[in-house]
């Protein structure tokens, strides 16, 4: 699997980067939104983006509306998190995550959604 991860949260990204490369998923790591869009330029080829929603440049939101507006990222699974408000980014976004979570999170359960994503989006 094809993993890029976007969060301005250096721990969370180390964490969550050991646990995709200890099932020898192949993992991009971006610090914000702009920076995943310019990995996205040049390779598309993700099967899941895990995202946080408050960033710095470009948070979550403003990021997933760019993803969505492509037709070469529109389908690839994308899964929020957020310290914030989890009901009030889905009922306020204009388009929608796969899968949003609250922080604090189990890294495992996030792997898995992640993992059942990619699935379902196979089948």
């Amino acid at each position: 699997m094809k993993v890029l991860l976007v969060d301005d949260d250096s721990v969370h990204l180390l964490i969550l980067r050991k646990i995709f490369e200890k099932s020898n998923h192949e993992v991009v790591i971006a610090h914000n939104g702009k920076e995943a869009l310019q990995y996205l330029e040049f390779d598309s080829s993700f099967q899941v983006i895990l995202t946080d929603i408050m960033m710095p440049i470009m948070d979550g939101v403003e990021f997933l509306d760019h993803l969505k507006e492509s037709p070469r990222t529109c389908k690839i699974p994308t899964i929020g998190f957020t310290a914030g408000d989890v009901e009030y980014y889905r009922a306020h976004t204009k388009n929608t995550f796969d899968s949003l979570v609250a922080k604090p999170m189990d890294f495992y359960d996030l792997y898995n959604l992640a993992q059942s994503a990619v699935s379902s989006h196979l089948n």
